[in-house]
């Protein structure tokens, strides 16, 4: 089977969040299992470019409304990454190197998508399955069926992966000039709310529809930022699969990012190791119960619920509890994280930036990782804790709620909550501290969250199923 994967991001020629770690792993198993995954993204200009080498495999060209726009795909010459990835390149659109942010993303979006089918439409053989992901990608399915230039690929069956259905990439009505000659009559496909909604005529037009975890798709149900009526009603054709990790990435026995490497069989000496080089590199106290925080400092994540929380942990604990952060995003909350440098020293420190390198130190050092979540579609940061013997304290929801067992439940090996509350992450935390000194307990955890499965061979084999039944 030959399955096209299109998206905004792929680790590591562009990553955001977990967006590009799924579609940087996901195909690379496929192959494993003895199929054909290529994927393609735009052509950013980001140290993956151009520390790499590169072939030219199709020029072409394209109308947008009123404007002309030549584009060029090239490929990764060496499959370094164990699938093939191709890069498109729109002179003027995608040539940028951050990837989102921009005034003009509607029109960078747009254009990357046409130019996806503008090319596919030239080959001389059909891909049997081409697999988009989030909104950046959700206009391919409807355009395939309903654009009149692209008749040869209406009967390829389509999936959209939702990985946040937060963002929806609206446009006005008159934005719909962009999109190729189609069949007006169509034009309710494309609407939600007065709105062209991207994401809403994927899921209407998509032969199948997931989310990255089974509960996340239950949520979506009651709570989707508009969509919730949609995802009722679309529910036949909706599910969720559980995001993997990629195991040769992420895998503490041979992690080239950290120095001290460990299995479950060596865990406390390793994370030891690791956790006194973190220690040493941001002036915390070594025997203390190490919490930390990774990841973006926005909204959706109660990063905004962070300053307060560990300023009241550090007031009512003092000397008893440390914590480290790494991330960046609201300004307001990294001025506030900032700012608890001055008044905690020894206890607290935080990197405000994206560091990957850093993040495998961490989850390697640190005892504890919070991640009390407002909204966590699959979360992927929990499950490399597991992989790296560091306990997870997270809040009930999304894919959390999917991945992490309760230390009071049967087999369990995490600490969850409810709320995304600072009540909830101060009990939590509470708990952390009376579990890190259960030493015995400690260990025996340690071990049960390093033998868990969490890889994307079991991942890969369901969306394989998924396929066979969109066509």
């Amino acid at each position: 089977m030959e399955i096209i994967h299109v998206s905004a991001e792929c680790y590591p020629m562009a990553k955001v969040g977990g967006l590009a770690d799924v579609v940087g792993a996901l195909p690379k198993y496929q192959n494993e299992e003895g199929h054909i995954a290529k994927v393609v993204v735009p052509m950013y200009r980001t140290k993956f470019l151009y520390d790499n080498e590169w072939e030219t495999v199709h020029k072409g060209s394209f109308a947008m409304e009123q404007m002309n726009f030549d584009f060029t795909v090239i490929k990764e010459a060496t499959n370094k990454l164990g699938f093939d990835l191709y890069c498109i390149d729109i002179y003027g659109l995608l040539d940028r190197e951050k990837v989102y942010g921009y005034d003009d993303d509607t029109e960078r979006f747009t254009a990357f998508q046409i130019a996806v089918l503008e090319w596919i439409n030239k080959w001389e053989h059909l891909p049997d399955i081409i697999h988009v992901h989030d909104h950046h990608a959700a206009l391919i399915p409807f355009m395939m069926q309903y654009c009149f230039g692209y008749g040869k690929l209406k009967n390829i069956p389509t999936v959209l992966t939702i990985h946040n259905a937060q963002y929806q990439g609206w446009m006005p009505w008159e934005k719909a000039a962009y999109i190729p000659a189609w069949d007006t009559w169509r034009w309710g496909l494309l609407d939600w709310d007065n709105m062209v909604n991207p994401l809403a005529c994927g899921i209407k037009c998509a032969h199948r529809v997931n989310t990255v975890s089974p509960g996340y798709m239950q949520e979506l149900m009651d709570e989707a930022n508009g969509l919730e009526g949609l995802f009722r009603a679309e529910s036949a054709k909706c599910s969720g699969i559980i995001n993997g990790i990629d195991y040769k990435v992420w895998d503490p026995a041979t992690d080239t990012y950290i120095m001290d490497n460990f299995s479950v069989k060596d865990a406390e000496d390793g994370k030891a190791m690791n956790k006194k080089k973190l220690c040493d590199d941001f002036g915390l106290e070594f025997d203390l119960p190490l919490i930390v925080f990774i990841g973006r400092l926005v909204q959706e994540k109660a990063a905004d619920l962070l300053p307060a929380a560990f300023q009241n942990a550090l007031s009512m604990y003092p000397g008893r509890v440390s914590f480290l952060v790494l991330g960046n995003g609201d300004k307001t909350v990294e001025a506030g994280l900032t700012a608890l440098q001055n008044n905690f020293s020894g206890y607290y420190n935080t990197s405000i930036t994206y560091n990957e390198k850093l993040s495998h130190l961490m989850y390697a050092g640190a005892d504890f990782l919070l991640m009390p979540s407002r909204v966590e579609p699959c979360g992927l940061n929990q499950l490399y804790a597991l992989r790296y013997g560091t306990v997870p304290m997270v809040r009930r929801t999304g894919g959390l709620k999917d991945t992490v067992i309760d230390i009071d439940e049967k087999g369990g090996y995490g600490l969850c909550f409810n709320h995304a509350s600072l009540t909830d992450i101060d009990i939590t935390i509470q708990r952390a501290m009376e579990l890190y000194d259960d030493k015995k307990k400690m260990k025996e955890i340690r071990k049960t969250m390093m033998e868990i499965n969490n890889s994307w061979t079991a991942s890969a084999e369901k969306y394989l199923e998924l396929y066979q039944t969109a066509k």
